[in-house]
């Protein structure tokens, strides 16, 4: 819609009131504003659902792979063909074996539940990124050295060089009966992963001595999996369900965590439906404003119509008027929700000091810091619905303004 030099002239003058129209301004100021928040109260959300979703699925990924073998009875005696077959599946990008046995471990008379996975020396390498102290590299096979979670280090108050002692109920047999198995090991690196509830219980050590621990012989508990594209795990693994059948079962990360992220879906929707009903808001505080501005505008539309001034120069003042404010609005959201996402660890922190209250707890909100991940094709779509609703918001001001009589206008003139 391209406007003539009297009609840009003409919105300049209706977007700029003077000093007589302060109301009309504080109005069309509101709706800016009102806008604006909108906008940038459904970026921050949708980034911050986003992010979480990721970061959470890249955390849980990270340890845990995008799906598991896991033998019926919690010990595979074939894995090396499982694991063969695994490898040579299409889209199938990394397989390792793996054991993980709850368990407990003590040290200084504190007693703690653990999860105690036994990794390939590549899988614990990998771990190394997120080491905070100590040396992941001393962690090698018979050298009783192990690496623990941080939040299970504090816990149990264990520092790297201390000694901890892991208890295996299944102990061996005695005559006065079965005496659980206690180990010390040396801890040799406390690492974070950013997920509290692994921080919390994570004890990692080589696979040979972690069968050692748990007398299981050279057998494994299962094998850890990652594909391509971890949406489409279920139709790349299904060639290994089929051949496992009977001696194993397959579980993808939907599967495993599937409370938990359908949650997280219905909760991203729901506010998203939610939120967008601020922009609907927004726009009718844009209609409203152009309303006022038509009905004290009506004698200088009805003098404009007799100087020569076309129904479609009016429509095109009024809509440009009205889609403008929505447009600075949207632009001016879009700019605040991306500053308060990159200060959004700062804003928690000053919130969290005014009122007293912790407003992000890792026990609850499974992650250590609040995460964001922008998608361009939500921000564009949010844009979008604002720059619409504001568009369809001016065109019952603007078609009322053009349908303006100027002779019913200046009749008492």
């Amino acid at each position: 819609m391209i406007l003539s030099p009297f009609e840009w002239t003409i919105t300049k003058r209706y977007l700029l009131p003077g000093r007589s129209e302060a109301f009309i301004a504080l109005v069309a100021g509101i709706s800016i504003t009102v806008v604006m928040l909108s906008v940038a109260m459904l970026v921050i959300v949708m980034s911050v659902m986003n992010g979480f979703r990721a970061e959470l699925l890249d955390k849980i990924v990270g340890l845990n792979g995008h799906a598991i073998v896991q033998a019926y009875g919690g010990r595979m005696d074939d894995w090396e063909d499982v694991l063969q077959e695994v490898r040579k599946t299409p889209g199938v990008v990394e397989a390792s074996p793996l054991i993980e046995q709850p368990l407990l471990t003590t040290f200084n008379g504190r007693v703690e539940a653990i999860l105690l996975r036994g990794n390939t020396m590549q899988d614990i390498a990998d771990l190394g990124t997120k080491v905070v102290s100590g040396n992941i590299s001393e962690l090698k096979a018979g050298a009783s050295k192990v690496a623990i979670g941080v939040r299970l280090a504090e816990n149990i108050g264990a520092r790297v060089g201390d000694t901890i002692t892991i208890i295996n109920p299944q102990g061996r047999s005695t005559p006065f009966g079965t005496v659980p198995r206690q180990v010390g090991y040396e801890v040799a690196a406390i690492f974070e992963v950013g997920v509290y509830d692994y921080d919390g219980a994570f004890v990692v050590m080589p696979m040979q001595d972690a069968q050692t621990l748990l007398l299981i012989g050279e057998t494994i508990g299962m094998i850890e999996v990652k594909v391509e594209d971890p949406d489409k795990v279920g139709e790349i693994l299904e060639p290994v369900q089929r051949a496992v059948a009977g001696r194993a079962v397959v579980s993808d990360w939907k599967t495993i965590n599937s409370t938990l992220f359908e949650a997280l879906q219905v909760e991203r929707v729901a506010m998203a439906f939610a939120l967008s009903f601020m922009v609907l808001v927004a726009a009718f505080n844009i209609l409203s404003s152009l309303v006022m501005l038509v009905r004290a505008k009506t004698r200088d539309i009805a003098i404009m119509r007799t100087m020569g001034a076309t129904r479609q120069s009016l429509l095109k003042i009024f809509v440009t008027t009205g889609f403008t404010v929505g447009a600075i609005g949207t632009v001016a959201g879009l700019i605040l929700g991306f500053v308060v996402l990159y200060f959004r660890e700062g804003i928690v922190e000053v919130i969290g000091a005014v009122t007293g209250q912790e407003l992000w707890d890792p026990s609850v909100r499974f992650l250590t810091t609040l995460p964001s991940k922008t998608d361009p094709v939500e921000v564009a779509m949010i844009a979008g619905l604002a720059l619409v609703l504001s568009f369809l918001a001016t065109l019952y001001p603007a078609l009322k303004a053009s349908g303006t009589d100027p002779v019913q206008v200046l009749r008492y003139e």
